[in-house]
This record gives structure tokens, C-alpha cells and sequence, in this order.
């Protein structure tokens, strides 16, 4: 990894994105977005997860978060561990998933070229994880997680995609819950 992405300041708030392997569109179902749901919640009660904005998209995630506990590193690690094993489960398992085969042939393919995989791999290794300094950059950051969804084609207005923190921006809060982002300076 680049030394350029990496989480330097264990306090300050960051801007990640990641994918999955081969940016393979794997949320296409409820169900699957409801995994990453449910493991931010559990990390926002027990693992000292404070998540300002986000945006889960087919093929990957973006988020703004801060780790209280001082680890955002090991925090994220163990979100994608989690989220990984949860994820390849449910596909697994799933009846209706009419590419299970496929999907599982190609996390085992990028598992077999790393030699730190067991099986399978499902996430990208890297996060790249970029400081937010200054106001200017947390809106810049804000705004590329919000208005990701509109560039890609799938709504025309960014609080009309359900799994983003741009909801929560317009006063809805049924996906998750998001923390107020209290940390920024004044300009």
C-alpha cells in the first residue's frame, strides 16, 4: 500500500473508500445491504465507530468515520473481516442468488493470489484512507459520497439512494443512524 493511504492521526476523521474484489456488483440485494447495515451499527455500540457520512454502492463503500477508540485502521479491518464472512455466508445460503456460483468462483480465484487468504477473498486489501483537515475537504468529501449514486446513473438526486448518509442530511434516518459531524474548525 501506497505511503500516501495511511491512517497517520488515530484520533482524526477519515474519508475511505473500498470495493470489492474485481468490482464485482454484489449489492444487488436488500439483503446484502443489510449486512453492511447491521455490522455499522454494531461497530457504531461496541466498537467505538463514529460514522459522519456514507454511501454503499454496488461494487463498493465509501465512508466518513472516526475511530473514539484511537484504531481506525483495526476498526475498518475488522468491519471488512466481518462484513467479508457475513456477506460470502449469505451468498452461500441464498436460493435466489442466481449467480452464486459465479460470485463464489471469482472471490476464491482473487483468494488464491494472496498468499495471507484462507478461501476466499471478497474486499479489496486497500482503503485509502484520506485525513479530512479542513472544512473545505470534508465537503468535498461530503459531496463526492452524496452525489456518487447521481454520477453513476441510478438516481437523479442524491438523497434518493437508500444506502447513503445523504438521507440523513435530509432529516431521514431509517437506514442508519449518522453522528453530527462536531469536529469541524472554523475556516
Amino acid at each position: 500500500m501506497s505511503r500516501n493511504y495511511k491512517f497517520r492521526n488515530p484520533n482524526a476523521a477519515y474519508f475511505v473508500s473500498f470495493a470489492t474484489v474485481y468490482w464485482i456488483d454484489v449489492f444487488t440485494r436488500p439483503q446484502y445491504f443489510k449486512v453492511l447495515a447491521k455490522s455499522i451499527e454494531y461497530c457504531r455500540a461496541a466498537k467505538g465507530m463514529e460514522l459522519y457520512a456514507y454511501c454503499f454502492m454496488p461494487n463498493h463503500t465509501h465512508m466518513i468515520f472516526r475511530s473514539s477508540d484511537g484504531d481506525p485502521s483495526g476498526l475498518l479491518r475488522d468491519f471488512k473481516k466481518h462484513t467479508a464472512k457475513q456477506l460470502l455466508q449469505l451468498v452461500k445460503e441464498n436460493p435466489q442468488e442466481s449467480r452464486k456460483e459465479w460470485l463464489l468462483s471469482l472471490f476464491e480465484r482473487a483468494g488464491k493470489k494472496k498468499n495471507n487468504v484462507s478461501k476466499y477473498q471478497f474486499w479489496q486489501h486497500h482503503n485509502k484512507p484520506v485525513e479530512l483537515w479542513s472544512n473545505a475537504v470534508i465537503k468535498q468529501k461530503v459531496d463526492y459520497i452524496h452525489y456518487n449514486p447521481v454520477k453513476s446513473g441510478f438516481v437523479t438526486k442524491p438523497e434518493d439512494w437508500k444506502y447513503s448518509s445523504a438521507r440523513n442530511f435530509a432529516d431521514d434516518h431509517t437506514v442508519l443512524q449518522i453522528d453530527a459531524m462536531g469536529f469541524l474548525a472554523s475556516d
